[in-house]
């Protein structure tokens, strides 16, 4: 069953991806916290509008978050935090974990 093999090769890549994204000193942005359905839309609409900045979906029990940016200084994030509230009023800075 080389299928079933791959498949969880490609499940464990993706686990350390978002492990990574997560979990780095960097800061991020949240713009959404819902359902599958509506953040896949919201992250659409936000790459379509905004090619300039990384975004994904993470999921985390019970809800998905799409997370914007990956700012290497709190002022960085901050300004484009500015930029972002103007169409996503409810965006949060997301403090890096250390």
């Amino acid at each position: 069953m080389k299928q079933d093999e791959k498949f969880e090769q490609l499940l464990a890549e993706k686990r350390k991806i978002n492990a990574s994204i997560t979990n780095n000193n960097r800061f991020k942005i949240q713009i959404f916290n819902g359902t599958n359905e509506i953040a896949k839309k919201e992250l659409i609409t936000f790459k379509r509008e905004n090619k300039n900045y990384d975004a994904t979906i993470i999921f985390n029990t019970p809800t998905y978050k799409v997370i914007v940016g990956n700012f290497k200084t709190r002022i960085e994030a901050e300004k484009s935090l500015t930029i972002i509230k103007k169409k996503y009023p409810n965006a949060i800075l997301i403090k890096p974990n250390k």
